[in-house]
């Protein structure tokens, strides 16, 4: 079949490309400034804000599936308007839609532990297009699906890996919070997670992100230690103390999407083991 991947050439979307063409399915992707590394069909220029740009895009591809991984941080437009745009095509043609959403959309406050019943209570501009983002989605394509996720790693290209590197090397400033908990997932399985379900037809919202729980500091010290950098050269702080926005603890309850999926959403204390060389 054909798929598109909307945001090919991010880091999510670059491991999606790889793995859908894997699989044998037709791959084409797009991209907002320029076309990714990752070897697809063919590349389309895309600006989700342009509904006629969307339209024309998806009329000259035809899927069956479109997986959206782009990522328009906290611009409005993109973020929150943009999928809607994506999703009123998507339904209007009758194809099948996944949407890629964030932990962002909790607050962590009065609970730190979120299944997919908890409703979004977001704190930042870049939750709360998030989370505008979802409710259009399903408003206008209700057999879509919609997929929160955590902090993405994998293959050392993660901005959290980076940001390790440059803090080790003492070319950048930062403080890797202990108090600031999320549950990492690696690209690849989370890439794999939602090729698996765009072909399961299921619709609504799912968690998928990876079983262990961590704060940013432990996470870095894993990164560290994979990669043979001292993990003394992390300095620790506190994110409610730092006055940086944005949620302390959010813990995304995935177990839903475990018992119906056979792509396994690792924790990061195991694909961060040194001898797998961050698998």
């Amino acid at each position: 079949m054909t798929i598109l991947i909307v945001g090919g050439s991010g880091f999510l979307g670059a491991e999606l490309v790889r793995q859908a063409r894997v699989a044998g399915h037709t791959t084409e992707a797009t991209y907002a400034t320029r076309p990714g590394a990752a070897s697809s069909s063919a590349w389309h220029r895309l600006d989700l804000r342009d509904a006629g740009n969307v339209d024309a895009v998806m009329t000259e591809v035809n899927p069956r599936v479109v997986i959206n991984a782009s990522s328009g941080r906290a611009d409005w437009a993109v973020t929150a308007e943009g999928p809607l745009q994506l999703a009123m095509v998507a339904a209007k043609r009758g194809i099948r839609l996944v949407h890629m959403s964030t932990d962002a959309v909790f607050s962590g406050h009065g609970r730190v532990h979120y299944d997919e019943s908890c409703h979004p209570d977001p704190i930042t501009p870049y939750g709360a297009a998030k989370a505008a983002a979802e409710t259009g989605v399903l408003a206008v394509h209700p057999q879509a699906a919609v997929v929160r996720t955590s902090l993405i790693i994998g293959h050392g290209r993660s901005e959290h890996e980076r940001l390790v590197h440059r803090l080790a090397a003492g070319t950048s400033d930062g403080l890797p919070f202990t108090d600031d908990i999320r549950c990492p997932v690696h690209v690849s399985d989370l890439a794999g997670a939602l090729l698996e379900l765009a072909l399961s037809g299921a619709a609504g919202i799912h968690h998928a992100a990876g079983a262990d729980a961590l704060s940013r500091h432990e996470l870095g010290v894993l990164i560290a230690r994979r990669d043979g950098l001292d993990p003394s050269c992390l300095a620790s702080g506190l994110r409610a103390e730092s006055g940086v926005p944005g949620a302390i603890d959010v813990r995304l309850d995935s177990q839903a999407i475990r018992r119906t999926l056979r792509t396994p959403l690792r924790g990061a204390r195991e694909f961060l083991r040194p001898y797998e060389g961050g698998a």
